[in-house]
């Protein structure tokens, strides 16, 4: 009997995901996961790569995301304005907070997982300072924009992951007016002390 082929990327994350949790990321092999999909090992590999890949494979579609809404902003705006409003379309992409949740977890109790997503966040930093960079922004202002920009949204990942009831957008906001606070307070004058030593 053939294998009903729908939906066939979400099932094999959800079957990976919750052998990952329940078993060890170790110790699910692909054609576990394919069983509890109710698909084929030949199906897990139209989509991934490898097992690994099944936690990272939405990666290429918020790149892509990302860097069109960067493009879609006004000219005239300013590169971490522009990064800002660019992240907003991330929840077009992301997946379900218990999902996410989840994956948090998996990756957290293994090692390699954690150099991969170190990896992907690299790659995905890099593809957006080449797209601030089209905008006009000089390299080095750009890499900085980006690095920033990915802690801010790093951050608002989190707090999303960790409130049911919150808002991407308003997080989003509130994580970026944080960082700028805490910056702010940081950065030492001429004398050497920080804003917060002056008050």
């Amino acid at each position: 009997m053939a294998r009903w082929e729908g939906n066939a990327r979400g099932r094999l994350e959800r079957a990976a995901l919750d052998l990952f949790s329940e078993q060890g990321y170790d110790r699910t092999t692909i054609a576990q996961i394919a069983q509890r999909a109710n698909l084929t090992e030949r199906s897990f590999y139209r989509w991934f790569a490898d097992k690994r890949e099944v936690l990272f494979g939405g990666g290429e579609d918020l790149e892509q995301v990302l860097v069109s809404a960067i493009h879609a902003v006004p000219a005239d705006t300013a590169p971490l304005p522009t990064l800002l409003a660019a992240f907003t379309a991330a929840p077009e992409v992301l997946r379900p907070r218990e999902f996410l949740r989840e994956r948090s977890a998996v990756i957290a109790a293994n090692p390699q997982l954690q150099e991969r997503e170190l990896s992907k966040l690299a790659s995905l930093s890099e593809s957006l300072t080449a797209a601030l960079v089209q905008r006009g922004c000089d390299g080095q202002t750009a890499r900085l924009i980006a690095d920033v920009g990915m802690a801010v949204f790093r951050l608002t990942a989190e707090r999303c992951m960790a409130d049911e009831q919150a808002d991407f957008a308003q997080t989003l906001s509130a994580s970026a007016a944080d960082l700028i606070a805490v910056t702010a307070d940081s950065i030492p004058d001429g004398s050497g002390s920080s804003a917060a030593e002056r008050s």
